[in-house]
């Protein structure tokens, strides 16, 4: 039925039937955002992103925003004027030091849960569906496989934390930020069934395997980036292309061209916390139009 609302025939005593109602939850992930052109990208598709797939919540991963390695406080303030209701940052958590006292004070972003207890930032956050007596946990954890950053078991992290919950029946979101595939998709298999869903992140490229686990578990090798798609992972491909081919050092600028916004949508029933839907998304942003024009990249 339209609005991801359900009926479902319940026969109570005797003769008497009546019906339950039952409601999805809508929610759009976008993968790691790249300096402005990311920005923009998900400025500009903000409005469409809303009418097309209806969320009730938007969360993505901000780590990237800052000129291509990390996140500042007025960036996470204009992510969230854009309409990101909660953001997620991975191993270039701490890269800029003005986003501690962020990650202190607010409520919808958390740092990677499986680096030091002793690490600002929270470890999950709750975020509130809007007009309804339910929110959404998410947590991120990084990684180990090729990875530089010191970090724990995200195996056993994930673990430790889903058992913290504060609700009976927590509707779960769990991204995992991590180079390997091999390692994303273990943790969709470990957590299949135990939460809504298990979407990667990291390597800035998006995957065409979008699906449900058999446990009801919605499960995604990586949603991309968004941000420009003629680059190298977001970067300049003549510098990167430069230090590739003499070793030499080159500045990874940030790129411009064909910026795109990727991510993913789910649809999760409230009930049971499991996954009905997921579908990845990818949308053109058109460069010549605001919030592009008139501000410097």
């Amino acid at each position: 039925m339209s609005g991801g609302v359900a009926l479902f025939r319940i026969v109570a005593k005797g003769r008497r039937v009546c019906y339950a109602r039952r409601m999805a939850v809508r929610i759009v992930m976008l993968g790691d955002i790249v300096g402005m052109p990311g920005v923009h990208a998900v400025e500009q598709r903000m409005a469409g992103i809303r009418e097309r797939w209806q969320p009730d919540l938007v969360i993505a991963n901000a780590e990237n925003a800052h000129n291509g390695s990390g996140l500042t406080p007025r960036l996470y303030r204009r992510l969230g004027e854009a309409g990101v209701d909660g953001m997620t940052l991975g191993d270039h958590v701490y890269k800029r030091n003005q986003i501690v006292r962020t990650l202190e004070s607010e409520t919808n972003i958390v740092r990677p849960a499986n680096l030091s207890r002793q690490a600002s930032g929270l470890r999950w956050m709750k975020l509130p569906i809007p007009d309804r007596d339910l929110s959404i946990y998410v947590m991120l954890v990084l990684g180990r496989i090729f990875s530089n950053l010191p970090a724990d078991d995200p195996f056993e992290t994930v673990d430790a934390i889903l058992g913290e919950m504060p609700d009976l029946n927590p509707l779960v979101i769990v991204e995992i930020h991590a180079e390997a595939t091999s390692e994303k998709q273990a943790m969709g298999y470990h957590l299949d069934g135990r939460v809504a869903a298990v979407i990667g992140s990291h390597t800035h490229v998006p995957t065409a395997d979008a699906h449900i686990l058999a446990g009801g578990t919605a499960y995604l090798t990586d949603m991309g980036m968004c941000g420009p798609h003629v680059s190298i992972l977001g970067r300049s491909v003549e510098n990167v292309l430069t230090h590739m081919t003499t070793g030499m050092h080159a500045p990874f600028d940030v790129a411009e061209g064909d910026p795109r916004v990727n991510g993913v949508f789910v649809e999760i029933d409230d009930q049971t916390g499991r996954a009905q839907q997921i579908e990845r998304i990818q949308l053109d942003a058109d460069p010549h139009v605001a919030p592009f024009v008139g501000e410097q990249t």
